[in-house]
């Protein structure tokens, strides 16, 4: 294995080496379930499935565990708002997730482990850091546990930060607490103001984990105590894996040898929240495109950089994509359908490359320039060997149209390539009479269109078309 990745702790890219040749365990933060997945929260599940595919692509065996959180504040406080029990909430909202991953093509985790589902362990944890003098019930009778974080010396060392520089923790009633700094492990049951089904029994009192210490528990559960990677949005990166970090090493756990982390999905200049409504839930994005046209978009920009998101930007990667969509149809046609080759030399380097994806998509790009060269030749050896490459490639990004995980769906094959060919060919009638300007003619082609369910968009790149309901 040649893949080098970057590391979040050392801010450097380092060979990846797995503790057990052969097999590597990944840990990755799943969604706090107070709501259903928007495009930002989906895209850390692409980049994680991209990881998996290019180290089982390499012989690897990959455990993969992602977590559900689902008792949170968050959520408690959804169930006052919506007036529904909080586990109902955060069930309805599990199964939307569950439904991204599938509608975006991404393998199930190895196992994904519900927070509710690990309190012993994570009492376990709390009673062997109170052992070593790392953490301590609040004084106040509260209930609360809480982490010194003056106690460990390396408190700050994953986001590089000093102790004395950082802010109060916010995620209890700091009362208790020995230094403001210092954060939840456990937090004592309120009675009156949370629900009875939000406690259980500790040796401290009633309550209910808090949120880091909930993934270092399950990490150590399903991967036992190091393992390879562990992951998450940038904006996990402090407090919520420093905490982890420092409360795993504290209870005498290695942890993690290396952190991975992906940048954030924007909208307009601002990191995409819950707040921003429904219009890039997942669940409706893709009804506007075809969730592999979504799963290109988010594939497309390096998982350490920022996606800008815009309506356009997403409009440039369904035409790129039906491009790639129409060369795989057309050669398999003319070839009557190969397996799956090895990618070029050039895919493999950028994907070695800490998952340098635009390159590899720009490796891809120059084999489709060839094959639609030998394309005009019909079948032969050379034609054969380009789609069964361009065939690989996809795969390993998910998105190869001829893969059973997308046809049946509306989303590629010769069926959607000979649709292609005869609506681009009314749209092209349409744009000449616009052209003329000719609008009895261009609304008749537009109204046959429609009549025949297919939408017409004008975009800043040109006319797009899309099966309605489809």
């Amino acid at each position: 294995m040649n893949l080098r990745l970057y590391d979040t702790a050392t801010r450097k890219i380092h060979d990846f080496v797995p503790i057990t040749p052969g097999h590597v365990g990944i840990y990755h933060c799943g969604l706090t379930v107070q709501g259903p997945p928007h495009i930002g929260h989906i895209r850390k599940e692409v980049v994680f499935d991209v990881l998996r595919r290019w180290l089982e692509y390499n012989g690897a065996e990959v455990t993969l565990i992602a977590n559900v959180t689902d008792i949170d504040d968050k959520i408690l406080l959804k169930e006052a708002e919506q007036d529904d029990p909080w586990w109902s909430i955060a069930y309805a909202n599990e199964r939307a997730l569950h439904d991204a991953y599938s509608v975006l093509g991404c393998k199930p985790p190895t196992y994904e482990p519900r927070a509710t589902g690990h309190i012993p362990e994570m009492i376990e944890l709390v009673e062997r850091l109170i052992g070593k003098g790392h953490a301590y019930v609040a004084p106040d009778g509260s209930g609360d546990v809480y982490f010194d974080v003056r106690s460990w010396p390396a408190y700050g060392e994953l986001s590089n930060q000093r102790i004395d520089d950082m802010e109060a923790a916010a995620d209890a009633d700091p009362r208790g607490k020995r230094d403001p700094r210092d954060f939840a492990l456990w937090k004592g049951f309120k009675k009156g103001h949370e629900p009875d089904t939000a406690a259980w029994p500790a040796p401290w009192g009633l309550g209910r984990p808090g949120w880091h210490l909930e993934c270092s528990a399950m990490a150590g559960k399903y991967l036992g105590d190091e393992f390879d990677i562990h992951g998450g949005g940038l904006d996990l990166r402090f407090p919520h894996h420093e905490n982890e970090q420092a409360q795993s090493r504290a209870a005498g756990r290695a942890f993690t040898r290396h952190w991975m982390h992906n940048a954030m999905v924007n909208l307009s200049g601002e990191k995409m929240s819950k707040s921003v409504g429904n219009s890039l839930l997942v669940s409706e994005v893709v009804k506007r495109v075809r969730p592999v046209e979504l799963r290109y978009y988010l594939v497309a920009t390096h998982y350490r950089s920022i996606i800008e998101y815009s309506e356009e930007a997403l409009a440039e990667a369904v035409t790129t994509y039906e491009r790639i969509e129409g060369f795989v149809a057309r050669a398999t046609e003319v070839t009557g359908g190969v397996e799956l080759g090895t990618p070029c030399a050039d895919f493999v380097e950028a994907m070695d490359d800490d998952l340098a994806l635009p390159a590899a998509l720009a490796a891809l790009q120059a084999v489709l320039r060839e094959g639609h060269k030998l394309l005009a030749e019909g079948d032969s050896t050379a034609l054969r060997g380009c789609l069964a490459s361009v065939r690989a490639m996809l795969d390993i990004l998910g998105l190869d149209p001829l893969s059973s995980v997308w046809q049946g769906r509306g989303s590629g094959g010769a069926e959607h390539a000979a649709l292609d060919t005869l609506v681009r060919a009314l749209v092209e009638q349409r744009e000449q009479a616009r052209a003329e300007r000719d609008f009895a003619t261009a609304d008749a082609v537009r109204d046959r269109l429609k009549e025949a369910g297919v939408a017409v968009e004008d975009t800043p790149s040109g006319p797009r078309w899309s099966v309605e309901g489809g």
